[in-house]
């Protein structure tokens, strides 16, 4: 069977090429006469992958020594209360823009060791926007400000950063994490899921500046403690170690092929092929802000229901899958991360039009 054009918001496609690579070393690691799934996570070769890992990660985003890189379980939903129970230090207070399902989840957990202040939300117009920000609106005294960089089910996305002084950003980066360029030093954690950019499911993915370290709260489980995972090299208890590894050769084909600026590139040009075609349409839209849409994951939405699932089942027979919205706004949704090709923007786009032509009547 052919290979198809998977536009699943997560788990998504990984690079064809990775894939090769990793079904060459399957059963044999650079002549270690095991797979990466069987070795010791103490052994030579696998502390080789988990630095080298690292490495290319620092290189790619430019991170800086003052900055830990984690390679974590639990997904970006355990950050929800890792965050909060790492940076809640002295006022135990955050502030947090409500931009969608993720943000809500971050919210709700932090609220359970402090006080959120919910600086702004698009809420009101079902999160189909980024809200601006009001800086008197803002905690001076607060120990982290919210975001969620990227809003992988509604389709929105920061396109600058708050300037919150002194006061470290955590950001969600789970969905646009390497797909554009970002100032590390602007953030106090960075935190992603990689099932979308880096790799697959079971990896996670945290940078966090060093003197924020340190300072948990006295209720942090062991585990829940960035400085457990820092001080131990990500190897305090056994990490996911085949998702690193597919994360290492992902990080080396992004910098084969010109890094986070080349993917920034294309990924605006596979964005822009999409959305220029559903603002001329007559039978699809967007119904996202157009100022604050997202590069990662484009909804759109046909006049029913019922062509809804006629446009599915024509995708699908065309090779185009996992184009059906999230559950919550129903609706379609084309992810398309870093390993989607251009080509496969372009064909759903001419799917699209053909589709629109037979039903325009």
């Amino acid at each position: 069977m052919a290979r198809v054009y998977n536009f699943s918001a997560g788990p998504s496609m990984l690079p064809e090429p990775v894939l090769r690579q990793a079904a060459a070393e399957m059963l044999d690691y650079k002549g270690s006469g095991q797979s990466v799934m069987e070795m010791s996570h103490r052994s030579p070769e696998y502390e080789a992958i988990i630095h080298e890992a690292e490495a290319l990660l620092r290189k790619l985003m430019d991170i800086p020594d003052t900055y830990a890189v984690l390679f974590l379980q639990g997904g970006a939903s355990s950050q929800f209360a890792m965050v909060p129970l790492n940076l809640f230090r002295s006022s135990k207070k955050c502030d947090l823009v409500n931009t969608g399902t993720w943000s809500k989840k971050a919210m709700a957990e932090a609220k359970r060791y402090g006080t959120v202040n919910v600086v702004a939300s698009s809420e009101d117009r079902k999160f189909s926007y980024i809200p601006k920000l009001n800086k008197a609106s803002f905690s001076p005294d607060a120990d982290y400000f919210h975001i969620t960089t990227n809003n992988t089910i509604e389709g929105t996305r920061f396109t600058s950063l708050p300037d919150t002084g002194a006061v470290p950003i955590a950001a969600d980066m789970s969905s646009n994490i390497l797909s554009e360029a970002c100032d590390v030093r602007r953030h106090g954690v960075i935190y992603a899921g990689a099932q979308k950019n880096i790799g697959p499911a079971g990896l996670t993915v945290v940078i966090v500046r060093k003197d924020l370290v340190g300072h948990a709260l006295p209720v942090t489980p062991v585990m829940f403690n960035y400085k457990t995972h820092m001080d131990e090299g990500s190897m305090y208890n056994t990490p996911p170690c085949y998702a690193v590894y597919i994360a290492k050769l992902v990080f080396a084909w992004m910098l084969e092929r010109g890094g986070v600026a080349a993917m920034e590139k294309v990924n605006k040009e596979k964005a822009a092929l999409l959305y220029d075609y559903l603002d001329s349409s007559k039978l699809f839209r967007s119904p996202v802000a157009r100022e604050d849409r997202s590069l990662m994951n484009i909804p759109f939405v046909s006049p029913s229901e019922e062509m809804d699932k006629a446009f599915l089942k024509a995708a699908q027979a065309q090779g185009l899958v996992n184009l059906k919205g999230h559950r919550s706004v129903g609706g379609m949704r084309a992810s398309i991360y870093n390993a989607m090709p251009r080509e496969g923007v372009a064909k759903l786009v001419d799917m699209m039009r053909a589709f629109e032509k037979e039903h325009k009547g």
